[in-house]
């Protein structure tokens, strides 16, 4: 018997056997096979359209959460009235800056047609923004709108996710 014949051989054998093996499983293995690929499937489309979703909710928590700390040291008595101007303005920084993310955000949206992310942290600015296509000429773009929204020079990256 030659190679092929018995290469042929096992295949079809392997094949008649996953063939029965499929045919006599129990109907409740097949659905939850079949739900779990279904399911898979939508978390991975889920997934990419919430790229920039999940961004903003986990920079909304860390931010939250800084406010939070904030609060509670300002309700200290134990600060001085500097002190307290100090917290009180690092509140009204966190509020501007994400007043501000959104700003540029929509511009973003409105100017180039891609929805991006922004995270401003002093003088450096993040923007991922998704888009299928990309290239440095559109990266530059992006970096001017955002730069247009400063009188001081920033720090900015411009990274892309795939759609």
């Amino acid at each position: 018997m030659s190679k092929q014949n018995l290469w042929f051989l096992t295949l079809a054998s392997l094949i008649l056997v996953l063939g029965i093996y499929y045919v006599t499983m129990p109907n409740d293995v097949l659905k939850e096979m079949k739900s779990m690929t279904e399911e898979k499937i939508v978390l991975e489309e889920i997934k990419e359209e919430n790229i920039l979703t999940a961004m903003r909710v986990n920079l909304e928590e860390e931010r939250k959460e800084k406010l939070e700390v904030l609060k509670e040291q300002l309700v200290s008595e134990e600060l001085t009235g500097n002190e307290q101007n100090n917290l009180y303005e690092q509140l009204k920084y966190l509020n501007e800056i994400q007043g501000k993310e959104e700003k540029i955000e929509k511009k973003i949206k409105q100017e180039q047609n891609v929805d991006c992310f922004i995270k401003i942290e002093a003088t450096n600015i993040s923007a991922v923004c998704v888009s299928n296509e990309h290239d440095s000429t559109m990266a530059n773009r992006i970096m001017r709108i955002i730069q247009n929204e400063y009188k001081e020079k920033k720090n900015i990256t411009v990274k892309f996710q795939k759609k």
